[in-house]
């Protein structure tokens, strides 16, 4: 594959990740039947404060990439879309998915949205484009010798209490999303990676030869 399909590829499959995260997204709020704990963070704050469940995503994802300073990550193309464009989606899908009557319809939307995380995670982190910015707090964390299951369950706890304060729907959903989401990742990450070209290097000889001084002429 040559550099251009490549990157198209890539790109491509980011863009498809970020929008299936936030159509996700929409889904498992429209079931009411409990958020994964960001979304029940995102959600008790558009309660509370108002403004729409999309854009308090986007504001908490921006916030959320500032502290990564400290921890000296950079952030990459995939982490300044997945701030702008989750949010956009998971709006747009709360628009467009009718509202699910009946327990069995509620159920259908839930599964299908942890389903759903679990494959848009594999394709936007697989694209290369660096993780998200609440991934990247998460490893930046680790970076500084913060076990990285200490430093994610103590952060997405702490947002879950929070949330859950401010209104945001915890149940049931939550603990399967809690519960299925890493093995779903452990799947889709590794299956949906691109293979990336490994940067040429130079054999013994040829680096031998540019180290050697050019002959002088007499």
């Amino acid at each position: 594959m040559n550099g251009l399909a490549l990157m198209f590829r890539r790109l491509l499959q980011l863009y498809t990740g970020l929008a299936l995260y936030g159509f996700g997204i929409s889904l498992q709020v429209s079931s009411a039947l409990g958020n994964d704990p960001w979304d029940v963070f995102h959600q008790g704050l558009a309660r509370r404060f108002g403004l729409s469940l999309g854009t308090w995503i986007i504001i908490a994802g921006a916030v959320v990439m500032l502290g990564w300073i400290p921890l000296r990550q950079k952030p990459g193309l995939g982490t300044v879309s997945n701030v702008v464009l989750v949010g956009v989606f998971a709006d747009l899908g709360l628009w467009l998915l009718p509202h699910p009557d009946g327990l069995a319809l509620r159920w259908t939307y839930l599964l299908a949205a942890i389903l759903v995380s679990g494959f848009a995670t594999g394709l936007y982190i697989g694209a290369g484009h660096g993780p998200g910015p609440r991934d990247g707090l998460m490893t930046g964390m680790a970076a500084r010798g913060v076990p990285i299951r200490v430093a994610r369950t103590g952060v997405e706890l702490t947002v879950l209490l929070v949330g859950w304060l401010l209104g945001g729907t915890v149940g049931l959903g939550t603990v399967l999303y809690a519960v299925l989401i890493g093995p779903l990742c452990h799947w889709t990450v590794p299956a949906l990676r691109i293979r990336l070209p490994e940067p040429e290097r130079p054999t013994e000889h040829t680096a031998a030869d540019q180290a050697a001084p050019e002959p002088v002429s007499v």
